[in-house]
């Protein structure tokens, strides 16, 4: 046992909670009988805080507090596994800053890694709310471009890419002492590689405490993970589910997810309804819907409100939290979303119903052609009984629910079931179908030229390898280490370059990190900051209903410009900084009327204002604006071909036919797009560079600038020019290389005199 840990035994009680820092508890002493000081502040508790405790030991992890606490006393590892409505995201991170305190914080304070923001910044409120402190002293949260907490802040959350970022500037993450890795069984890129790079971390520091916090068992392979034999693990009991009912759905999960929704209301059971299905386009389709129907309702039913969550979204504080009784009556809510989001309706209370489909969209990046295709796949049998536990989130215990009798209409091939009562999930496949017993890591799917330019930076800071669960595709990993050398990011020696080191420094993906250091050199920072902003930020045009789409059409025509979408998106960008700035102008309103994502553009705005503060602290050039004259916006397509050369398509039909140069694969324009709109008046561009190519969605290429086969010769790198495959279109380029196009800078040779020469930005 380490210096510190006899003293939590013998001081710290493990199965009740604070004392007053630095005395006993008392033994098996309760709350009440202790000192009404909090251990943490100082202060006496308020009312509210006993209030609290009481809902706290009610919860299924309070029987495992004194096994939790012995464990972390004598181990460095811990898994406890639990369902959301367990408190396992809640109530360890705290126990944790007990154990932390015991030793008077010798080892560093606390941190609890989450996958998504706003779960971050939830469970932060809530925690401050429970441990009667104030949120940004000693309990708060750090997400990407909002921090709430302080040098001497106790407890932390914090997304799994913010304590990414973090380890580069301090690698074996000092300042903490334990570290909880909370939603470890997503299996997410972000928590795979901190898992990997905390197994060197440890090694490096026994005295760190690390706790994995699962939905459901952890998989053996995690388990061993860190030391080759599996670590103490503790299994919380869960919350009892409701009655579960399985069914085949003849006319498909979606049509029979929307009857069963109407059958709900109708019935006039109490109880919120969540409903999971697969696509993004699925959710908002389902939400149009229900408003549609919902219209044709008895009034006397109640309103019924339909709500698209998107994983991954902002939640809508008004609508998901906590109502008045008397307004809730006359209202359902009926959350619409996908997979991963499980754990989003975890600080909701009335949920009543679960309907899931059972399925869930996979992105799965193809290094060949450099893009996503989806696959639907059923979900992982973990999943499936995080959302059976969704149904034991009322106020009121299962057993303790009014039983009203409801009559619930699975539409199967020509059979009608009568069901019982409230407190239901609807699985709308067949109780035999096989799921897998775990989900896929995204690691071995998803594109990682991001995360191999991370651990080729970690190298430099010292930390040797990233020890993966599961490796990387290695087709995928060659692609992203010869991405990285296109863009000038390796040396000879595959090592990270002065160029690569620069470019790890911004939040952005490589190739954005590149246009934004040419920038430096083209004179147009002011104009690509704004440009990388809105396109790492969240789009910011909304999808209106069908019947407003020519409307929103038509508004956002007005910031078209004709040299291409990436000047369209300065337009708005500088279009709402000026409504900012405007007195008279409501900022909200305006967004409405032009039909425009208030929240993405002030995301763009903080990302902005973020990109520009690395770039003074690196000791950037940053240009005055120049918006406006021709020679500006060829500087900005220099810098855009700077870091997407590999993105660029010709138009081999004049139809709007584009050839993506490096793998021939045909793709259209996007009609969201100044020069794919049918109401434009630009015509179609030869040459143009794309931002992104939505293969598995539409086929389309999203976000295009027009550009010249010159311009593309001058800014691409030779050899990869030489690598491209044999086309038509590149004959057409070799052509104006043999009559000897400029290089990028005119006192260069020209191309064929050179062998391995790079566009360098210095």
């Amino acid at each position: 046992m380490e210096q510190g840990d006899e003293s939590l035994s013998a001081g710290l009680d493990c199965s009740e909670g604070p004392a007053e820092p630095g005395a006993a508890s008392g033994g098996d002493k309760d709350y009440d009988d202790i000192l009404e000081l909090n251990q943490f502040d100082g202060l006496p508790y308020s009312s509210r805080f006993y209030t609290l405790l009481r809902e706290r030991k009610e919860l299924p992890v309070w029987k495992a507090k004194r096994e939790f606490m012995d464990t972390l006393a004598k181990e460095q590892f811990v898994n406890v596994s639990g369902s959301a409505r367990t408190g396992r995201s809640s109530q360890i991170p705290q126990w944790c800053a007990e154990h932390c305190l015991s030793v008077h914080f010798q080892h560093g304070m606390v941190v609890c890694s989450q996958t998504l923001a706003q779960q971050a910044v939830d469970l932060a409120l809530r925690v401050a709310d429970e441990m009667d402190v104030n949120i940004g002293h000693e309990v708060g949260y750090s997400i990407p471009l909002e921090t709430c907490c302080t040098g001497e802040t106790i407890l932390r959350y914090s997304t799994d890419e913010v304590l990414l970022r973090e380890i580069m500037s301090d690698p074996f993450l000092e300042c903490y002492g334990v570290i909880v890795v909370d939603q470890a069984h997503q299996r997410t890129v972000a928590t795979d590689v901190f898992l990997g790079l905390l197994k060197d971390i440890a090694l490096q520091r026994p005295d760190l405490r690390i706790v994995l916090l699962t939905a459901a068992e952890a998989e053996p392979k995690q388990l061993s993970h860190f030391t080759g034999s599996p670590m103490p693990q503790i299994q919380l009991e869960s919350p009892t589910a409701g009655e579960v009912v399985h069914s085949s759905t003849a006319d498909g999960y979606f049509c029979s997810a929307l009857r069963l929704v109407l059958e709900i209301h109708r019935c006039e059971e109490d109880g919120d309804v969540v409903v999971f299905l697969v696509t993004k386009q699925e959710i908002d389709l389902a939400c149009e819907l229900l408003l549609l129907e919902g219209r044709g309702l008895d009034p006397g039913l109640g309103e019924l409100v339909p709500v698209a969550a998107h994983p991954g979204q902002a939640r809508n504080v008004q609508i998901l939290g906590e109502e008045e009784t008397e307004h809730r009556r006359k209202r359902r809510r009926v959350f619409l979303t996908s997979s991963p989001n499980e754990d989003f309706f975890w600080a909701v209370g009335s949920i009543g119903f679960i309907i899931d489909a059972g399925l869930e969209k996979r992105n799965v990046y193809n290094p060949r052609i450099r893009t996503d295709s989806v696959t639907i796949q059923p979900i992982s049998k973990g999943q499936a009984r995080s959302r059976r536990q969704l149904t034991a989130a009322t106020g009121e215990p299962p057993n303790q629910r009014p039983c009203v009798p409801l009559c619930v209409f699975l539409f199967c091939v020509n059979s009608v079931f009568l069901l019982g009562h409230a407190g239901k999930c609807f699985c709308l496949y067949p109780e035999d179908r096989p799921l897998p017993a775990e989900p896929r890591p995204h690691i071995v799917d998803s594109d990682i030229t991001s995360t191999v330019l991370f651990l080729k930076r970690m190298e430099i800071a010292g930390l040797r390898r990233c020890d993966f669960a599961d490796r990387p595709d290695p087709a995928a990993l060659m692609q992203a280490l010869e991405e990285l050398d296109y863009l000038a990011a390796l040396d000879n020696e595959g090592n990270l370059s002065e160029m690569g080191i620069i470019m790890s420094e911004f939040p952005l993906e490589p190739q954005m990190s590149k246009t934004l250091l040419a920038s430096c050199e083209y004179d147009c920072v002011s104009e690509v900051v704004i440009i990388a902003a809105m396109l790492t930020a969240p789009s910011c045009f909304l999808v209106p209903p069908a019947d407003l789409k020519p409307e929103a059409t038509q508004c956002h025509v007005k910031f078209q410009h004709p040299e291409g979408d990436h000047f369209t998106l300065i337009n708005i960008y500088k279009a709402f900084k000026q409504c900012q700035r405007d007195p008279h102008c409501n900022v909200a309103e305006w967004c409405q009327d032009l039909h425009l994502d208030l929240a993405a553009l002030l995301t763009a705005d903080a990302l902005h204002a973020q990109l520009t503060d690395t770039l003074k602290r690196i000791e950037m050039p940053v240009s005055m604006p120049a918006f406006g004259s021709r020679g500006n916006s060829l500087n900005i397509k220099k810098a855009l071909l700077a870091g997407f050369f590999m993105q660029v398509a010709r138009d081999v039909d004049g139809a709007g036919n584009y050839l993506i140069l490096t793998h021939k694969h045909v793709a259209q324009l996007h009609p969201q797009s100044a020069y794919g709109a049918k109401s434009s008046k630009l015509g179609l561009p030869e040459w143009l560079l794309f931002h992104r190519h939505s293969f598995s969605e539409d086929n389309c290429l999203r976000t295009v600038t027009h550009i010249t086969a010159k311009q593309f010769i001058q800014m691409a790198p030779q050899y990869f020019f030489y690598n491209l495959p044999a086309s038509e279109s590149k004959d057409v380029l070799q052509c104006i290389l043999s009559q000897g196009a400029p290089r990028c800078r005119e006192e260069e040779p020209p191309l064929e005199d050179q062998t391995h020469d790079r566009c360098v930005i210095q």
